[in-house]
């Protein structure tokens, strides 16, 4: 890495911090640590640009749509402003924002015009996150800031929302392992993101198979 790019990149963590502070915390800086160390690594192996792929992962959630009344165009926005103000040259600037733009689970909803092998990456490491252990810890977290209950068995998972459904919805927090999260496995492109997803998911089907048994007395 050149130093001009290291201290792109230095500048783009201490944006981010300062922009995290007081984030709900499964949205918050550590988060986006996660997905930029496990979105690097696999650029590593899958051959990527991986200043690109820094930068998109470090600025993925600067304004989460749903922290935001649903605009899903505030996020690209600050990104561009944010590396316009650094002088990055403007291809660069096309990709990162890009990546930010189509990189969510909400937009399996939509058609999609853009690809690229960072943007597959970046989003499997985001998804990564969002599975396994530390997916099942953020999953309850929100479920805690949106006071959702946790479990209701009288409140079937919904397997087939529209994408208006889905960013709406209040369901029970369990019901999002099966509205979202064990979706993901089959979702991943890279093989770095295949791999790992297979045993985060299988960590997920034990929480759940241990969950029922504790919730009906069995265990």
């Amino acid at each position: 890495m050149t130093d001009n790019n290291k201290q792109l990149i230095d500048s783009t963590i201490s944006f981010v911090k300062k922009e995290f502070i007081g984030a709900e915390g499964g949205h918050d800086w550590w988060h986006t640590y996660r997905v930029w160390k496990m979105a690097t690594a696999i650029a590593i192996e899958e051959n990527a640009n991986i200043l690109i792929v820094e930068l998109a992962a470090l600025l993925h959630d600067i304004a989460d749509s749903k922290f935001y009344g649903g605009d899903e165009e505030i996020g690209p926005v600050r990104a561009k402003e944010f590396l316009s103000n650094q002088l990055v040259n403007q291809e660069t600037i096309n990709q990162v924002v890009n990546i930010i733009k189509y990189m969510s689970f909400k937009k399996t909803f939509d058609s999609i015009d853009f690809s690229s092998l960072e943007l597959d990456i970046v989003r499997d490491a985001d998804r990564l996150d969002a599975i396994g252990a530390i997916g099942i810890a953020r999953t309850f977290n929100y479920g805690g800031f949106t006071d959702s209950e946790i479990y209701n068995p009288d409140i079937s998972p919904r397997l087939k929302m529209t994408k208006e459904e889905y960013k709406s919805s209040k369901s029970p927090t369990i019901n999002h392992f099966y509205e979202k999260l064990l979706l993901l496995k089959d979702l991943m492109v890279t093989n770095t993101g295949k791999k790992i997803a297979d045993s985060r998911h299988r960590f997920m089907e034990n929480y759940l198979q241990q969950f029922y048994l504790e919730w009906d007395g069995k265990a």
